[in-house]
């Protein structure tokens, strides 16, 4: 017997909703951060038709043996700059991730990531280890922006 469950993922980001909605909308940004440490996801191999229906599909290669892995999936809502809501219907009947993005007002957003419908192999610590991983290098990314626009190049 297989079960499901879920997952709640929490960071706080020093910069605006919009951005950090923008990030996770737009395959530019996405492919800097996309997928865990020891993966890159090219910008062609990221598919996004941002509207409610519309495809979001990512194509994650595993830069030591080059095999991929392709997430699918559907937007289900689509609130910029306050919510993202996707489904995998491939797995396991259909895993929704929602992204909440909270302005804390001081210029920092928290960025809420809760998952459900969670396949019991995404749950073990490994692969949440791995999902951090993720938002470590979001994280990264997310900074270098800040720096970038704090400190703009002449």
């Amino acid at each position: 017997m297989t079960g499901t469950g879920e997952l709640t993922y929490r960071r706080v980001h020093r910069a605006s909703p919009e951005l950090l909605f923008d990030c996770m909308t737009t395959p530019e940004h996405l492919a800097h951060f996309w997928g865990p440490a020891g993966t890159s996801t090219p910008v062609g191999d990221i598919v996004i038709d941002l509207r409610p229906g519309g495809v979001f599909e990512t194509t994650m290669v595993n830069d030591a043996d080059g095999s991929t892995y392709t997430m699918r999936a559907v937007y289900a809502e689509i609130h910029r700059p306050d919510r993202l809501v996707w489904i995998e219907p491939g797995v396991e009947g259909g895993m929704r991730t929602t992204i909440t993005f909270v302005d804390l007002e001081d210029g920092r957003t928290e960025v809420v990531t809760h998952q459900t419908n969670v396949p019991e192999a995404y749950l073990g610590a490994e692969a949440r280890a791995g999902f951090a991983t993720s938002l470590d290098r979001f994280d990264v990314y997310v900074a270098g922006l800040r720096d970038a626009q704090e400190h703009p190049r002449s």
